[in-house]
């Protein structure tokens, strides 16, 4: 694909490649985990790729939250609609995790760095359990430089449709801000994702020099209540979360604030701001599979995003992009990891 071909969407965020594979106690034991932990790699744990590599069967995922996004966008969005902007590693894993986007559809323009390898995350299932050990290395290394080249910025000026995983404002403020910018100037469409709880808790000051610039915010109900409370709101109803996130101070007065809240099984709940200054609040009951149908919850909330976002870039309502997202959670969490069950299923609206 060539770079100057112009993508719709562009996502922004920190790649990992997810090397998932079916382990046992023993495994847990030889690199200390436990079972169904979330944590950060230290150097006990570095074995524990190849490991799973070489003697687990490992299923490889092109990984980190907006790259899920990306490839669920491009799942439902016609071919070479998605690219992904993101930093990796001069390396195999590199490579794997480049092999694994082209698959998906989804054109992948990295920084590479010198010093670090890839990202990676490594994902011990036992049982309904899951270990996630994760080495974050080269995606903590992204740069706005490597925005702001020219045949990366091209793409840039050519995407209609911004989406920007949260966990971004660990790594570099500046460059979601360069997207942000021209975004406002250019009165395209920017989706931001609050992706963890400790984002709003830990990255406020960060946050906050974002949320003006957003068009779409979407979070779960644990983010939602997380942000409620750093930014001392005093309430605790999702409801009333959704609203004040849609009015708060935004730059482009051409589009109206959106706000999404996913609370798992509960409704889905959307707060649009009005230009009367009055909220408009929806619930949307989610859509419901049979429980022993259900196999991997992990990645839902990405996959939410990926088919919302989709239902963003092709002109659908509201209504409908929020069904489309339910629609791709829904499928996603019945294949094992943060995926998309291929032959592609085609969406009907229910």
């Amino acid at each position: 694909m060539a770079a100057a071909q112009g993508y719709p969407l562009l996502c922004l965020e920190n790649p990992l490649l997810d090397i998932q594979g079916v382990g046992d106690d023993d495994l847990l034991k030889q690199y200390d985990i436990k079972a169904n932990d979330a944590i950060l790699a230290e150097d006990k744990h570095m074995g524990l790729y190849e490991d799973l590599l070489q003697n687990r069967d490992a299923k490889l995922i092109a990984g980190g939250a907006a790259q899920n996004t990306a490839r669920g966008a491009q799942y439902i969005l016609p071919e070479n609609s998605v690219v992904y902007i993101g930093c990796v590693g001069k390396d195999k894993y590199a490579d794997i995790l480049t092999d694994a986007c082209k698959k998906a559809g989804v054109y992948t323009e990295y920084r590479v760095d010198d010093v670090q390898p890839t990202g990676k995350c490594g994902v011990v299932i036992t049982g309904h359990n899951r270990s996630m050990v994760t080495h974050l290395a080269a995606a903590n290394e992204y740069k706005p430089e490597h925005l702001q080249q020219p045949n990366v910025w091209s793409l840039v000026e050519k995407a209609q449709v911004y989406y920007v995983g949260g966990y971004h404002l660990t790594v570099s403020v500046p460059a979601i801000l360069l997207l942000a910018e021209e975004a406002v100037s250019k009165n395209k469409t920017f989706i931001f994702s609050l992706s963890a709880p400790f984002i709003p808790q830990f990255f406020k000051d960060q946050l906050d020099s974002v949320v003006p610039y957003t068009d779409y915010l979407i979070g779960n109900e644990t983010e939602a209540l997380t942000y409620a409370e750093n930014h001392g709101w005093g309430i605790t109803d999702i409801t009333e979360i959704a609203k004040k996130l849609a009015t708060l101070p935004k730059k482009n007065a051409q589009r109206p604030r959106v706000a999404i809240v996913t609370q798992g099984t509960l409704p889905t709940v959307t707060a649009v701001a009005k230009a009367d200054g009055s909220v408009e609040v929806k619930e949307y009951p989610v859509h419901e599979i049979a429980k022993e149908k259900i196999n991997d919850t992990n990645g839902a909330g990405d996959a939410f995003a990926g088919g919302f976002t989709a239902g963003i870039v092709q002109g659908k309502t509201l209504d409908e992009s929020v069904d489309l997202g339910q629609w791709l959670a829904s499928l996603s969490i019945q294949e094992l990891g943060p995926s998309y069950p291929f032959p592609k299923q085609t969406y009907a609206r229910k």
